[in-house]
């Protein structure tokens, strides 16, 4: 069981800020291998979802009213920690990201871009694939909605 909280840009702590940026680098910059930019002026318009286990950020999302990213709201930047993907913990993150967005932006409509390798993933969460695929850094990605 994960312990989650949220937290919009101004609430979180240094040390929460650098856990996040660490565990989102350690997975999509080294793990991935792949150069982009993380850092890219969208935090401070996102409320936070953190999960954590025994006090250790494992998983993470941030999400976004309509408007801010997409028309719809938005769940991204989604990462579990790579020795933590057993335990399920994506699945954690995400149900806790979408009441998230019902809690806090009364919408139950969310559009996410998703990486294809992880399309069966968010087609469990009711997801569903539109449009065509495309590359974002160099990988493939698809637009999922869920409504």
């Amino acid at each position: 069981m994960l312990d989650i909280i949220t937290k919009n840009f101004n609430e979180l702590t240094t040390q929460e800020l650098y856990n996040i940026l660490q565990l989102r680098s350690e997975v999509f910059v080294v793990e991935q291998d792949c150069v982009y930019q993380d850092i890219d002026g969208k935090d401070q318009k996102a409320r936070h979802v953190l999960g954590y286990k025994n006090d250790v950020l494992v998983a993470y999302t941030r999400i976004f009213k309509p408007g801010y990213y997409f028309d719809e709201s938005s769940i991204g930047r989604v990462v579990v920690q790579q020795n933590a993907r057993k335990f399920k913990y994506g699945y954690a993150i995400m149900e806790a990201s979408i009441e998230a967005i019902k809690m806090h932006y009364n919408e139950t409509t969310i559009r996410i871009s998703a990486q294809m390798y992880l399309k069966q993933f968010y087609n469990n969460l009711d997801f569903k694939a539109v449009g065509e695929a495309y590359l974002e850094d160099g990988i493939p990605h698809i637009n999922m909605i869920k409504s």
